[in-house]
């Protein structure tokens, strides 16, 4: 029996490097148009960039901060094989490094009315991933997400607002009186308004009436992902503080994976992927509620192996003894592939 449908991890998200030239240039080698490039410096303390094929080219969101949508010449393309970026610094400055991630929705858009509002959705079943834009009501609503499987992870931004942050709702951290917020260190938040108490289904996400994720006549964007085998893992682990540290089954080599620690604040969403440390020991820290520059300074942070990854640090960040994590990892290779070929550490 095959482990898994997607023989090619690196069809549906693949994590792409490069560097600025201070102009315009094309970002190719990424395998596929991507539908979602959340773009960030290394070398430089710019802030994150996310961009996505609803919304447009040129319309920018940033993870750390609770901006509302701005325009600007970031990403300006979506290309068959990956984009193109502007003259601004933040996704070009000359000489400045950068880590691209990569995401394939449904390359297009249709109209979903699953839920009580109408949305606009790029999904892709497969992969489990989509991109869901709709606008506020201010009141308890839902909304159809095109993923035709439960999320397990849903990321919101209040597209029209600066004053509200990146509500999220993980498998993780419990039922739908629960969030966390993306931009910031804030360990799990409760409050019944943001999700209406209600969890998601295999067809809507349910909001209430907070401005982060229902605020009336605000355009609105939510970021959902569905759990595939041999694919995609979003999970929690309990850390034990050594530096023989937790293994975390995923049933597949890891490409990417996002941690974040949720039952005391103070900690940051640390980002590791395979193209920036190749060779195992992941120590290019990149975190996602933060502008600052990559950091290298643990050298024993995270190893990803065939099936899962190990924190190998006492770090409170990742493996903190007893401390709680959440966390989202996406694949390189499958464990075992739809041709029973097994996959091996690097």
């Amino acid at each position: 029996m095959a482990y898994t449908d997607i023989d090619r991890p690196d069809l549906y998200f693949n994590t792409k490097l490069y560097t600025g030239n201070g102009s315009t240039q094309s970002i190719t080698g990424v395998g596929f148009q991507p539908d979602w490039v959340w773009l960030k410096a290394r070398s430089s303390a710019y802030s994150h960039q996310l961009f996505d094929v609803v919304r447009g080219a040129t319309k920018l969101l940033s993870s750390e901060e609770t901006s509302a949508e701005q325009t600007l010449s970031g990403v300006t393309s979506f290309d068959s094989d990956g984009f193109a970026v502007g003259s601004d610094a933040g996704s070009n400055n000359n000489t400045t490094t950068f880590a691209s991630w990569n995401w394939l929705a449904g390359n297009g858009t249709a109209s979903n009315s699953n839920g009580s509002i109408t949305s606009t959705v790029s999904a892709n079943t497969t992969a489990g991933f989509s991109i869901v834009s709709y606008t506020g009501t201010g009141s308890n609503a839902t909304v159809g997400h095109g993923l035709g499987s439960t999320p397990k992870m849903v990321i919101c931004k209040n597209r029209s607002s600066g004053s509200v942050g990146w509500s999220s709702w993980h498998t993780g951290i419990g039922d739908g009186n629960n969030y966390i917020l993306l931009n910031t260190t804030q360990s799990t938040l409760t409050a019944s308004n943001i999700w209406n108490s209600t969890i998601p289904t295999s067809s809507v996400i349910s909001v209430g009436s907070h401005p982060s994720t229902n605020e009336s006549g605000s355009n609105m964007i939510a970021y959902c992902f569905a759990e595939k085998k041999g694919f995609s893992k979003f999970g929690s682990y309990t850390g034990n503080g050594s530096t023989d540290g937790t293994f975390v089954y995923t049933g597949f080599k890891p490409a990417w994976v996002m941690v974040k620690r949720t039952d005391s604040a103070g900690e940051d969403w640390n980002m590791i992927d395979n193209k920036r440390d190749p060779f195992n020991n992941g120590y290019h820290q990149l975190v996602a509620n933060s502008s600052n520059s990559e950091n290298t300074s643990d050298t024993s942070r995270n190893n990803f192996y065939s099936n899962g990854f190990k924190l190998g640090t006492t770090n409170g960040a990742y493996n903190g003894s007893g401390y709680s994590y959440i966390y989202m990892c996406f694949a390189e290779n499958s464990f075992v592939t739809s041709t029973g070929i097994p996959t091996t550490a690097r």
